[in-house]
């Protein structure tokens, strides 16, 4: 997915509300913010790499009702991160107990922690360095596990904190270490 990040801090600089009320009064416009506060317009995706979120997905919730040991969240649940970004990773998992320790309304708007999971399949059109410097902000706002795939070139990015980028050429499977306790994801179903 082709993203546009124009640079408006010279003229406003949000607050975490005002994100907010933008992303809910252009409720056809998929907004993200990195850590610099700028905004990020994300284009849909196609076809190839829609299924393959929604298979991906699809594999997360079945893990997650058999575990009960936390939450699954769409591309739709945007993140609003420590450093103030406000992200959207295609797959994130929360652990429940992180989750219970939000407020009704902190659960509602763009939750404020960073996911103990996220995944992050490229589109096509998506830049390498630009999907990489995501997942470090990723990392860097808390998040214990990271995937970055990248379909076409069959290569998985891990990250974990305070650790050197892993890269997997054509992993068979990938293993949700202790963050997903028992998962594994078969990638046959990406690449």
């Amino acid at each position: 997915m082709t993203a546009y990040s124009p640079d408006l801090k010279p003229l406003l600089n949000l607050t975490e509300e005002q994100f907010y009320t933008l992303c809910q009064a252009n409720p056809d416009i998929k907004f993200e913010r990195n850590r610099r506060g700028n905004l990020i317009l994300m284009a849909p995706t196609g076809g190839g790499t829609g299924y393959r979120n929604s298979e991906l997905n699809a594999d997360f919730v079945i893990w997650n009702r058999q575990t009960q040991l936390g939450k699954v969240f769409d591309s739709s649940t945007c993140f609003h991160l420590l450093g103030g970004s406000d992200r959207s990773p295609d797959i994130a998992w929360v652990r429940q107990e992180c989750w219970e320790a939000l407020t009704p309304e902190q659960q509602e708007k763009f939750p404020p922690l960073a996911p103990d999971f996220v995944l992050e399949l490229m589109s096509p059109s998506d830049a390498l360095a630009e999907a990489q410097a995501k997942m470090e902000e990723y990392r860097d706002s808390g998040v214990r596990l990271g995937w970055l795939l990248h379909r076409k070139l069959r290569r998985v990015w891990i990250y974990r904190p305070e650790q050197t980028t892993q890269l997997l050429e054509n992993p068979e499977r990938l293993s949700g270490e202790e963050i997903l306790p028992g998962f594994s994801l078969n990638t046959r179903n990406i690449w």
